[in-house]
């Protein structure tokens, strides 16, 4: 199966996308882990991302493209995968399928502006592995620590409030246009917020029919 995942950021596409990963065997692409990387490394293409992101807007197309072509053609995305965090703009789904990267489903996880800047405000990720948490829906096992590798969890500068409504923003006016573009398509499916992660990826599956 080949899914990309849409919804506000803040939505909980990056969980629910570790736990398809998981259920259906196959990689989850997360272009904000990828930019992260390379923005930590200190690479050409990460010290451009940095300016975009920390002021909350999108990062360039060429960027995010670059990135998605490389690593589509991995042996490990043979079976299928799952795009987190792009395309974000309709030119970017345009070009995605002029190079022919096939798409069965667009799902889009729906969340209210309100939820979403109270529930980023509580979210902590890992300094060193890019691990995600949050205070009152997913908390770490121990306080300020990473599970997977015992890392510091920080607060990122853009889940602060007003970098988050600067990013809904965004959001509005340059990706949530996608979803007509792929309901054009016949292959949008929505599914509304829940209250917990379960029953969130509960509602997912019964979309998918997985």
């Amino acid at each position: 199966m080949r899914l990309i995942l849409l919804g506000a950021p803040g939505a909980g596409k990056g969980t629910q996308a570790e736990i398809l990963s998981k259920l259906l065997e196959i990689p989850t692409i997360s272009t904000g882990n990828i930019l992260r990387a390379a923005m930590k490394a200190g690479t050409e293409v990460g010290l451009k991302a940095k300016a975009y992101v920390e002021s909350g807007k999108l990062v360039p197309d060429e960027v995010i493209i670059g990135i998605i072509q490389e690593r589509l053609a991995e042996p490990d995305c043979r079976n299928g995968y799952i795009l987190d965090g792009v395309p974000r703009t309709i030119p970017q789904a345009q070009t995605m399928e002029d190079m022919g990267i096939e798409i069965d489903c667009a799902l889009s996880i729906e969340v209210e502006d309100e939820v979403i800047v109270k529930r980023m405000s509580g979210r902590r990720t890992c300094r060193d592995c890019s691990a995600t948490f949050h205070v009152e829906n997913n908390p770490p096992k121990a306080e300020g620590k990473c599970d997977f590798c015992g890392g510091e969890l920080t607060i990122r500068k853009d889940d602060a409030p007003e970098t988050v409504k600067n990013r809904l923003a965004t959001y509005h006016r340059e990706t949530e246009p996608l979803k007509a573009f792929y309901a054009e398509r016949g292959k949008l499916r929505e599914v509304q917020n829940q209250p917990t992660i379960e029953a969130t990826t509960a509602a997912i599956r019964d979309c998918l029919g997985i």
